[in-house]
């Protein structure tokens, strides 16, 4: 299980646009102060140290570097996924992060950043489900439910598989969608039997399975994939100094060692 955690940990890491860049090419933002946001229910990209309760995770590790690369300091702030993305569009914070999938609705509202990390969506259903073994499966039974948080990709996945043949906009049914504040409390419930599945990109599906021996499975094909960057508001000027740090950090290894560190080591204490 700890090999197939890290492979599939490093499997996750996208091409990075830009060239590969040197410390001494990289841009200098001459001790800028980059007010960062995230919400820290994502464990491992972002969450509260159950023993300190400083946020931590992939993402604040890989900002925290990025910002150390271009000379530039980050203050920290938190906000709930539901106002993040409109927040960053209206210039509260500089960049946002959440495990947020690259779309062209979101596009629309933000600039991304490279992708940082790309994986693809799994059905995660607890380890003695025998029924749920792909979404005909699930959707065919009335009695599954799934948990999800309101506008996150996970989310509108869920609504399209429950509702097939059904455009952006038709009226859906979302009856069997439990929603969550958190993305956590969704496992949570799922392992407690409240849900039936969650869906969720295969790292955190796998590193979840690592953390709870004998309590969760994967079930079937991949879903759908997904790649996830870093937000900036419209026409920002931090996006190509970003992309230059993400292309060093995947050229040096240190991407590679964030996965091992977060998806690896982290998880399989838990």
């Amino acid at each position: 299980m700890k090999n197939l955690l890290l492979a599939i940990a490093a499997s996750a890491l996208a091409l990075v646009a830009a060239p590969p860049a040197s410390a001494a090419d990289l841009p200098d933002l001459k001790g800028r102060t980059i007010i960062a946001v995230t919400e820290n229910a994502y464990t491992p990209l972002n969450f509260a140290d159950p023993k300190s309760g400083k946020g931590i995770g992939w993402e604040y590790d890989a900002t925290n570097e990025i910002a150390k690369r271009l000379n530039a300091k980050v203050d920290w702030k938190t906000s709930s996924w539901d106002v993040m993305i409109q927040a960053v569009h209206d210039g509260q914070y500089d960049i946002g992060m959440d495990g947020i999938s690259i779309t062209d609705e979101r596009k629309a509202q933000v600039d991304f950043s490279d992708a940082y990390m790309s994986s693809k969506e799994y059905m995660l259903v607890r380890a003695d489900n025998t029924e749920i073994k792909d979404p005909a499966s699930f959707v065919a039974n009335p009695k599954f439910l799934t948990g999800a948080q309101t506008g996150t990709t996970n989310f509108y996945d869920a609504e399209s598989m429950l509702n097939p043949g059904k455009g952006e906009n038709d009226k859906k049914d979302d009856s069997r969608i439990k929603l969550f504040d958190t993305f956590g409390a969704s496992v949570q419930a799922l392992k407690a039997g409240d849900i039936d599945m969650v869906l969720m990109d295969g790292t955190t599906a796998n590193g979840y399975i690592g953390a709870n021996p004998g309590a969760f499975k994967t079930v079937g094909e991949p879903t759908s994939s997904d790649a996830f960057g870093f937000i900036f508001k419209k026409g920002s000027d931090l996006v190509a100094p970003v992309n230059a740090a993400l292309a060093s950090m995947k050229a040096d290894g240190t991407l590679d060692a964030l996965n091992k560190k977060w998806f690896f080591d982290y998880m399989s204490k838990q």
